[in-house]
């Protein structure tokens, strides 16, 4: 198909086979109750398997329930939560979409405000909402900033129940249906915080030396990747750089990119950012469009494996790009999402792949293609009629 966009071409990894390049990046939402999604995240996520994407991930899913970002954040440490988990991904499968899901502790980050809250720790006005605290584990007793509280440093047992902890998520997973799995080593959560100097100050066999420090991700991949079908894909979600002096570097990312290779991972998410602050602040540098792209071009490079581009990418020609210079294989969207839930769709418009209404789902494809036949004056793009 020599004319069809980079971006609405099939990608296949291992078994599975994409409809098109668009991803739809995990975004927390908050709103589970003890684990549980319900039908708000079943109304969210639905909307971008309808809108055209390719990938459809579901918001971080912690394997323990002291996992938790917040209260209001899902789960899969029981198996009561995986009707909710399968609602979502069996609607995704029905309207052409690979359901994906990522699985994650927060680490000393977790039991946290929910954003309009406050987004920090949790205060006695929290409490009295009913979100009281759990103390938060982590590499090394060191916490996030001042006023935060002071991580529990994991034990080697407690190491290894995490371990199993994400085998026994990620077996849940595959029981609800879903595609493809990934393991959240990004934004300051448990797994970035070994792998960063700034947080893990261990002098065991997890922490110290970059070896030492990549191990626990390292064993989370490899047992993980063991339990999940050899047909699906397993992607790791990495903050490729700290942007703090002394911090996790895009070298040490490049050498963690290798080894997950060697496992058996089959692309890297590469974000960034995240140690000492909020989840989505920028890794010292300026927000503009595409500011994350050359680190999934470096990665997919110089450790030949897959890679998705995330962060301010919110146009369709700009996506094109990304994939036509060859900086990434996947182009994930997240808050453009949010803003247009059918981005895919008309981005395949405005990229000249589906100029009528072919992609669409019938139940409201064919209505648009009518009203575009029948209506003379009729230009989507044009302002609306003022009053």
């Amino acid at each position: 198909m020599p004319d069809t966009p980079l971006l609405f071409q099939p990608l296949r990894l291992r078994g599975i086979e994409t409809r098109n390049r668009v991803v739809i990046s995990p975004m927390c939402q908050y709103s589970a109750h003890e684990g549980h999604m319900d039908d708000w995240h079943l109304v969210h996520l639905g909307r971008f398997a309808i809108g055209g994407a390719g990938i459809v991930f579901t918001e971080a899913t912690a394997v323990q329930k002291r996992g938790r970002i917040t209260h209001g954040c899902p789960g899969l440490w029981a198996d009561s939560q995986i009707p909710g988990h399968a609602r979502v991904a069996q609607f995704a499968l029905r309207n052409g979409a690979i359901p994906a899901i990522q699985l994650g502790h927060a680490g000393r980050k977790a039991g946290m405000q929910r954003p309009w809250f406050g987004n920090g720790p949790l205060t006695a006005a929290d409490h009295e909402r009913g979100d009281m605290p759990w103390q938060p584990v982590g590499a090394s007793p060191v916490p996030v900033a001042e006023g935060w509280p002071v991580p529990h440093d994991l034990t080697a047992a407690e190491i290894a129940t995490l371990v199993d902890d994400y085998v026994a998520a990620a077996r849940r997973a595959r029981e609800a249906g879903y595609r493809i799995a990934e393991i959240h080593g990004a934004h300051g959560y448990l797994v970035h915080s070994f792998l960063s100097p700034l947080s893990n100050r261990r002098t065991d066999a997890y922490g110290g030396d970059l070896t030492g420090r990549m191990r626990l991700a390292l064993e989370i991949a490899e047992a993980v990747r063991a339990a999940w079908p050899a047909d699906l894909p397993l992607f790791f979600r990495t903050s490729a750089v700290d942007g703090v002096p002394g911090g996790w570097s895009l070298d040490d990312t490049v050498a963690l990119a290798r080894a997950l290779k060697r496992i058996g991972v089959d692309a890297i998410d590469c974000s960034s950012g995240g140690i000492a602050g909020a989840a989505t602040a920028a890794a010292g540098q300026k927000r503009q469009p595409g500011f994350q792209v050359p680190y999934a071009e470096r990665v997919r490079a110089e450790a030949g494996i897959p890679t998705m581009a995330v962060g301010l990418i919110t146009h369709p020609v700009q996506a094109e790009a990304i994939l036509a210079e060859g900086r990434a294989d996947l182009v994930a969207i997240a808050r453009e999402a949010l803003v247009d839930p059918m981005w895919a769709l008309h981005a395949a418009r405005a990229l000249g792949h589906d100029t009528g209404f072919a992609s669409w789902p019938e139940q409201s494809g064919w209505w648009l293609a009518g009203r575009e036949r029948t209506s003379e004056f009729y230009d989507p793009g044009a302002p609306a009629p003022s009053a």
